[in-house]
């Protein structure tokens, strides 16, 4: 049963700003504050209690080799900037989200090589804990709106293989999140729950052109997010 929680702690909202300046200044110099990107996307990787060593690193595995593929690399190329926004954030219980890589802008093969080569360093940086998506997902609202890129398409791109159990009602948090312009896409794993993919469609997913990409189990992670990866960059409206 999910348990109310309204209030949050400040402290969290503090840090998470002080990461975010901290990893502004780290970004390459291509990524000038106020550029215009055709997406900003915020990728939110479960490390809640469910998820193994092993099934992590396939998380991991799986989103940096999908920034190696030469149809991603088109995707981005192809949109009316040629260039995307992308960050990292790994969460679990109300209390645990981390900001795992700082915004990075994707605008050539190469910088979409070295941010998977980036991505494919990441260990596991929060202990376990429970499944707050509604929290996961007003950290990663947080992350977009304090960006400082210019867009019309916010997109937070959501994996998990569970359903909310701490904190708010998850439709409480989703509603807060879409009702600020931001789209909700879901890749539910359904390795431990088989009808994963009807809740995250009743309860998590919404915003402007969402939709979801279920993947079997962990092993099969890889090829779902690619494929949801390449529907995102691509754009509204064309899978």
């Amino acid at each position: 049963m999910e348990l109310p929680h309204p209030v949050r702690p400040a402290l969290r909202w503090t840090v998470l700003s002080l990461g975010l300046c901290l990893g502004i200044g780290t970004l390459p110099a291509v990524a000038a504050a106020g550029e215009t990107v055709d997406m900003a996307l915020v990728l939110a990787v479960d490390c809640s209690y469910s998820v193994d060593a092993a099934e992590f690193r396939l998380q991991i595995k799986g989103l940096a080799d999908a920034f190696r593929r030469g149809d991603i690399h088109a995707a981005i190329k192809g949109g009316s900037t040629g260039r995307i926004a992308v960050t990292l954030m790994q969460w679990s219980d109300d209390k645990n989200q981390l900001l795992a890589l700082p915004w990075t802008v994707l605008d050539s093969a190469q910088a979409s090589e070295n941010f998977a080569d980036r991505i494919g360093k990441l260990r596991r940086g929060l202990a376990e804990g429970g499944t707050a998506i509604g929290d996961a997902l007003r950290f990663a609202a947080t992350v977009l709106m304090a960006s400082p890129y210019r867009t019309e398409r916010r997109v937070i791109d959501l994996s998990s293989d569970g359903r909310n159990n701490r904190g708010d009602l998850v439709t409480i948090a989703r509603d807060e999140v879409v009702a600020r312009g931001i789209t909700i896409n879901g890749l539910p794993i359904l390795n431990e729950w088989p009808t994963l993919d009807k809740y995250f469609e009743q309860q998590i997913i919404g915003g402007p052109f969402h939709f979801m990409i279920p993947a079997n189990d962990y092993h099969s992670y890889g090829d779902a997010i690619a494929r949801k990866l390449l529907r995102e960059i691509t754009g509204p409206g064309i899978s």
